[in-house]
């Protein structure tokens, strides 16, 4: 069953800001805030690359130095959402976002154990 929905995604200009959500449902949902969620994406003929983590208890953000001071990871626990909020974006963050849900706070997505179906970001220049 569909465990994680992503949702936001959509066409920005450059310089725009976008924010994407990450919902949980079903066993995941119970088990939301057991888990650190993470954010990657993958450009056309490009590999998945990590954006921003954050861990199960929020105490804990990561972000790649590609969006660093651009990109901001949160969490609402108790309605089960997290949230990348995307400024300034450039026509290099267009790609298919993905939220993956872990127990481990990392920026390796084999670590990860659920995924979304991914939302597309495309930023015009």
């Amino acid at each position: 069953q569909v465990q994680l929905v992503e949702s936001g995604g959509g066409l920005v200009q450059a310089g725009g800001s976008l924010r994407l959500s990450c919902v949980a449902s079903g066993a995941l949902g119970r088990t939301f805030n057991s888990y650190a969620i993470g954010w990657f994406r993958q450009a056309p003929g490009k590999e998945r690359d990590f954006v921003a983590t954050i861990s199960a208890s929020s105490s804990g953000t990561y972000l790649a130095d590609s969006v660093k001071g651009r990109f901001t990871i949160s969490r609402d626990s108790a309605k089960k959402l997290v949230f990348l909020q995307m400024n300034r974006v450039k026509p290099e963050d267009t790609a298919v976002y993905y939220c993956a849900a872990g127990r481990l706070t990392t920026m390796n997505g084999a670590n990860y154990n659920y995924w979304g179906q991914g939302t597309q970001v495309t930023v015009s220049s």
